[in-house]
């Protein structure tokens, strides 16, 4: 018998903690039970004992029934905060991949940088000529016009018709100088037109820049002899430029031959100006 009232009191002790309309219908129908087990509880016959068991499973069963709703809000809500929890790890993760991709991007773009001027640097030491190293700071190219500013002027006795190198590569000259800039006109532009020499024929000729990525040669002599592979130097001729710069490799295509370049012109950041040419002539 004390088991009954232990049990009875384990069910509306679990009523008292539900809320609202359940709880009330809850604890109402166990305070019946709960009367109707005080007078059947020191009655011993079978039918009461049939019907004190069964008023048990439906007391364990009501308590149940009104403890899911409640579970089920738990569970709801647990996994609500668990999917705003993941988004918001989603984003912070995605913010801090995008920082690291920015910082592994401006690390690739400084070493590439490092690298090409610490090349012009090398090749400035090993060359007798006077060379000054400037960075490009604005590039003009497009169908009609290819040239750059570079940060240098005559605060660096630039002058107008130096040679302009890419390494040891001829890539242009100065045709337009300030204080503190000159642009450069790369021998891709159209108004380029350079005196040259193909090596190992010696035949000269003119290279005449076109707007396009490979410029052409042109005045040759009839009875030339270039061929695919053949190297292209600055010829010395006229005085304009010191001869023998590196220039480009002769790609031969029907009655046109073209110069590609041993420079790619759209990725050079800094660049040579050789100051002994004018100079020499002065």
């Amino acid at each position: 018998m004390e088991t009954n009232r232990e049990d009875v009191g384990i069910a509306i002790r679990s009523a008292f903690l539900r809320k609202g309309t359940q709880q009330r219908f809850s604890l109402f129908a166990l305070v019946v039970l709960s009367i109707l087990f005080l007078i059947f509880e020191k009655i011993d016959a079978k039918p009461i004992n049939y019907f004190r068991s069964f008023v048990k499973d439906l007391v364990y069963r009501s308590s149940l029934i009104v403890s899911l709703p409640s579970k089920s809000i738990n569970t709801t809500f647990r996994l609500t905060k668990d999917h705003i929890d993941l988004y918001k790890n989603y984003n912070q993760l995605k913010k801090d991949n995008d920082q690291l991709r920015n910082k592994i991007s401006e690390s690739d773009y400084l070493i590439l940088e490092n690298t090409q001027l610490r090349k012009l640097i090398d090749e400035q030491v090993e060359s007798s000529s006077n060379l000054i190293s400037s960075r490009v700071m604005l590039d003009k190219q497009s169908p009609y016009l290819n040239s750059f500013v570079i940060k240098s002027g005559t605060n660096h006795k630039i002058k107008n018709g130096m040679a302009v190198l890419d390494g040891k590569n001829f890539i242009g000259r100065i045709v337009d100088v300030n204080f503190f800039s000159s642009r450069v006109l790369l021998i891709s532009d159209l108004n380029s037109k350079i005196p040259v020499v193909i090596e190992p024929s010696g035949n000269h000729a003119i290279l005449s820049g076109h707007g396009e990525k490979e410029p052409t040669l042109e005045y040759l002599p009839e009875n030339h002899t270039v061929k695919d592979g053949d190297k292209i130097y600055t010829s010395g001729k006229e005085d304009i430029f010191s001869p023998g710069i590196p220039v480009g490799i002769a790609k031969v295509k029907d009655e046109k031959i073209a110069v590609a370049l041993f420079s790619d012109l759209g990725q050079i950041t800094f660049v040579n100006i050789v100051l002994e040419d004018l100079d020499q002539k002065e």
